[in-house]
C-alpha cells in the first residue's frame, strides 16, 4: 500500500495536481470563453475530489486536494505551461512516478483518475453552437486531447 509518506514533497505536489493538469488539457486543446473555462474548472475539481477508485495512495491525494480547495488553495499554482506539449509530459512524469512507487492496482486506477478529470473537464460545458443550438458536447480538439492524454499514460 502506497502513502504519502513514500513521496518527496515536490512528488507529491506533482501526484496531487495531475487531475488538474489533466483538465486543463483539455481547456488548452479548445478554449473557449470565460464561462467555458469556469465550467470546465469545476467538473475537473469536482472529478478530482471524487476520484472513481478507493484505493488508499488515491483516496490520499483526493482528501489533501479536498483541503487545499477548502482552503483556497489553488494545485496549479506553481505549475505555468505555455505549450500543450508540457502539460503531456507533466502528466507523463506524474504517472511514471506513481508507477514506480505504487502497486500496479494503484498506478491503474491513478491513471483511470487522470482519464476521468479530464474527461469531467470535457463534459463540462457544451462547445460551439449558438445559445446552445448545434453545440456538441465534447469538441473535437478536446476529443483528440483526450486520446493523447490516454496515448501518453498508457492506459
Amino acid at each position: 500500500m502506497t502513502t504519502k509518506s513514500d513521496f518527496t514533497e515536490e512528488e507529491w505536489a506533482r501526484v496531487r495536481r495531475a487531475p488538474f493538469v489533466a483538465g486543463l488539457a483539455i481547456s488548452m486543446a479548445d478554449p473557449g470563453g470565460p464561462i467555458e473555462l469556469a465550467k470546465e474548472s469545476m467538473g475537473t475539481v469536482k472529478s478530482a475530489t471524487n476520484p472513481p477508485s478507493r484505493e488508499q495512495l488515491i483516496a490520499e491525494i483526493a482528501l489533501d486536494i479536498q483541503s487545499m480547495t477548502q482552503q483556497r488553495q489553488n494545485p496549479l499554482s506553481d505549475f505555468k505551461p505555455q505549450a500543450p506539449q508540457q502539460i503531456l509530459d507533466e502528466v507523463r512524469a506524474a504517472t511514471e512516478l506513481v508507477s514506480s512507487k505504487a502497486t500496479a492496482e494503484e498506478s491503474a486506477a491513478y491513471k483511470q483518475w487522470l482519464l476521468t478529470s479530464a474527461q469531467g473537464a470535457a463534459d463540462a460545458a457544451k462547445e460551439g453552437g449558438f445559445l446552445g443550438f448545434g453545440a456538441t458536447q465534447v469538441s473535437e480538439g478536446e476529443q483528440q486531447m483526450l486520446d493523447q492524454l490516454r496515448t501518453t499514460i498508457g492506459a
